[in-house]
């Protein structure tokens, strides 16, 4: 074999399609956008638009109700992670790990709003684990090893409604 027989499997490399070359491409004259029209030329942008009458989306009130600004963005921590990073002496397993160290030996980039553990992997080491999370799989895990889960609770101050 050499350099210049080199070629790609058959029907690896398909060709792209050329349009507008004749009627008898089948992707011709009209090159697949149907006839006339805005739709037809380049640079449409019509979503929502409706010829200059205002469009539903403004005509009609909001409503509703987005819990997006309150919802809790957690750090994911797997099982199998825990370990590699106990058996590469990153963490002491014989102390109570809490999100800081988890962070501090970089099994975690950021705490973020708190640390969930989850099941991916498994875990053969006791460990005392100090967490914000963890789902139901992995709580039994972390027992089943010998090792017990304490979840820290956030405090949230209660919303003040002011006074007339």
């Amino acid at each position: 074999m050499k350099l210049n027989e080199l070629q790609p499997n058959e029907g690896s490399n398909k060709d792209r399609t050329r349009v507008g070359r004749g009627i008898g491409s089948g992707k011709g004259k009209t090159s697949g956008k149907g006839q006339k029209g805005q739709k037809a030329r380049s640079g449409v942008a019509i979503n929502g638009f409706e010829g200059g009458q205002m469009p539903i989306y403004r005509r009609l009130p909001k409503s509703g109700f987005s819990n997006a600004p309150f919802r809790t963005h957690l750090a994911e921590l797997s099982l199998g992670k825990l370990q590699a990073a106990i058996d590469e002496k990153k963490i002491d397993a014989k102390k109570t790990i809490d999100e800081d160290a988890l962070v501090a030996a970089g099994v975690v980039s950021k705490k973020r709003d708190g640390i969930k553990l989850l099941t991916k992997g498994e875990l053969k080491t006791k460990v005392d684990l100090k967490i914000t999370k963890a789902s139901k799989t992995a709580q039994a895990a972390v027992e089943k090893a010998g090792g017990k889960i304490e979840f820290i609770e956030k405090i949230i101050a209660p919303i003040e409604k002011k006074q007339k």
